[in-house]
C-alpha cells in the first residue's frame, strides 16, 4: 500500500467537502489502483487527508492526470496557507485497518525508534482487542521518516472511544500496554470528530 498524507489549515470546510465529493464522482472512475481516502478537520481547523493507493506507481499516475491537476487547483483554494504532502509506501495495518464504518477517527503523530517492537505490541493488542477495546475497529500507521509516523485509529464512535480508553487491560497484556504507553509518550493526538470516509 502507498499513502499520501495531506495537511493544511482549512478555510472553507463546505467547499472542501464538495471538492472531495466531486473527485469521487468525476475523477475516481479513472484512478486506477485507488483504495480510499480518510478526510477530517480538527477543532483547530487543521485538515488532513490520507489517500491510499495500491502502489506508488498508481498514485503517481493519478497525480499526472490533467484532470487531477485541474481538480487540485480548485480544492487548494479551500485551504488557508501552505498545504504539505508526505508520501510513504511503508504502511502498517492492524485489526481491520481503515474502515468506512467508523464514526470517529483519531490521528497520532509521533516517533518510534523501534518499528519491529511497535509492530509486536500491535499484534499483542490485536489478540485482546475484541474484549478490551471493542470500540477500536482498526488502524493504519504511515511511516513518514526513519522513526516518524502518522497513525489513524478508527473507532465506532467518539463516545465509545472515550468510554473504553480507561479500561484496564487484561493481566497478560498489562506489561505490553505499559511499554506501549511509554513508546507513545510524545505523541500529538488529533481528533477527527466528523470524518469523511471514501
Amino acid at each position: 500500500m502507498f499513502v499520501q498524507v495531506i495537511e493544511g489549515r482549512v478555510g472553507d470546510r463546505e467547499g472542501l467537502r464538495r471538492q472531495m465529493d466531486r473527485w469521487m464522482t468525476e475523477l475516481r472512475p479513472g484512478a486506477a489502483g485507488y483504495l480510499g481516502t480518510t478526510v477530517g478537520i480538527a477543532d483547530d481547523d487543521r485538515g488532513y487527508a490520507l489517500a491510499r493507493f495500491e502502489s506508488a506507481v498508481a498514485a503517481k499516475a493519478n497525480s499526472e492526470r490533467p484532470e487531477q491537476g485541474r481538480w487540485w487547483a480548485e480544492a487548494e483554494k479551500c485551504f488557508d496557507g501552505e498545504v504539505t504532502f508526505a508520501d510513504s509506501k511503508e504502511v502498517d495495518t492492524f485489526l481491520a485497518g481503515g474502515s468506512d464504518a467508523a464514526g470517529f477517527v483519531q490521528l497520532m503523530k509521533g516517533t518510534a525508534p523501534d518499528r519491529e517492537r511497535l509492530r509486536h505490541l500491535d499484534s499483542r493488542l490485536a489478540e485482546h482487542a475484541a474484549a478490551f477495546r471493542p470500540d477500536l475497529i482498526g488502524g493504519i500507521r504511515i511511516w513518514t521518516g526513519a522513526d516518524t509516523y502518522v497513525e489513524a485509529a478508527y473507532f465506532t464512535s467518539e463516545a465509545d472511544a472515550r468510554a473504553n480508553e480507561t479500561n484496564e487491560p487484561p493481566a497478560e497484556l498489562a506489561a505490553e500496554m505499559n511499554e506501549f504507553s511509554e513508546m507513545m509518550a510524545n505523541i500529538e493526538f488529533i481528533d477527527l470528530r466528523e470524518p469523511w470516509l471514501y
